[in-house]
């Protein structure tokens, strides 16, 4: 009399609660994928200074960037021809003086924010335009303020210092418990090739979906400009910025795309193997 392959009652029921928190386990860890990648990202990769002034320095000999630097000096220029200012200016974006003077300003202006941002009694951001500007033009040199330029006012300070604090906090657990969730899942699944090869699918649309959002982000940043050369120029900071953010999506994509086929090649070769040692077996049956 054949055996039953049936399983159990009490496997098949205690199989089903393993699998469903198995299951939300994979899918919240696979949710929090691209969460912690942004929280990462804001609370360490923009915390060097150096890596955010190298990020910057290409752009200074940025077409649109020099055009937009060309017209914001000119209209601020007082008693002083517009063309003379503009010849000047462009004149001086070309000069190793102004690359410097990009870079040390890019790096006084991140210090400024950082030291607001971590200072509760700061109530305001403000820097002071580079000396070598002031020097290299002399014609226009009124022009440029001695005093401190306020960046951001105690309004918006405030609310970036609260975001600031949560990124700083979220930029540690989150990818914590996204790792902690996604084993977690793996090690109660019922099947842990199933759920592993759930998770990195997740992943990789997690990626997916970080990508656009950076995409859809850089969009809404730049819907506002209706001048073409700010547009430009402010497009130009923001990839700078957020190249890092874009390679960690495409990473996050194509890791989980190449650990979920490699799950699956691994099964198709088991598979393989298991009947090829079936049919290499003789079947030696014996007559009652």
């Amino acid at each position: 009399m054949p055996l039953s392959t049936r399983r159990p009652r009490g496997v098949r029921s205690t199989r089903r609660p393993r699998t469903t928190v198995s299951a939300a386990l994979v899918a919240l860890a696979c949710l929090l994928v691209p969460l912690s990648t942004l929280a990462l990202w804001a609370s360490h990769g923009l915390r060097d200074q150096e890596r955010y002034v190298r990020a910057l320095a290409p752009l200074a000999t940025d077409a649109a960037v020099r055009r937009t630097i060309v017209d914001g000096v000119a209209r601020e220029a007082p008693g002083v021809p517009r063309r003379i200012v503009e010849d000047e200016v462009r004149r001086f974006t070309a000069t190793p003086a102004y690359r410097a003077a990009w870079d040390e300003g890019n790096r006084e202006t991140y210090a400024a924010v950082l030291r607001a941002l971590e200072d509760p009694a700061q109530k305001v951001v403000a820097v002071t335009p580079a000396p070598p500007a002031r020097h290299q033009l002399a014609a226009v040199q009124a022009s440029f303020p001695s005093n401190p330029v306020t960046l951001l006012p105690s309004a918006n300070l405030d609310v970036l210092r609260r975001s600031y604090h949560a990124l700083d906090v979220a930029g540690f657990w989150l990818p914590v418990a996204a790792v902690v969730f996604a084993g977690a899942g793996i090690t109660l699944a019922a099947c842990r090739r199933r759920a592993l090869t759930a998770t990195a699918l997740g992943t990789a649309l997690g990626g997916a979906l970080l990508g656009l959002s950076v995409v859809v982000a850089r969009y809404l940043t730049l819907d506002g400009l209706t001048d073409p050369a700010h547009r430009i120029a402010a497009a130009a900071v923001y990839d700078a910025l957020t190249e890092t953010l874009r390679t960690a999506s495409w990473l996050l994509l194509a890791g989980g795309l190449a650990v979920a086929g490699a799950v699956r090649l691994a099964k198709a070769v088991r598979a393989r193997a298991g009947r090829s040692g079936s049919a290499g077996t003789e079947v030696v049956r014996v007559r009652p």
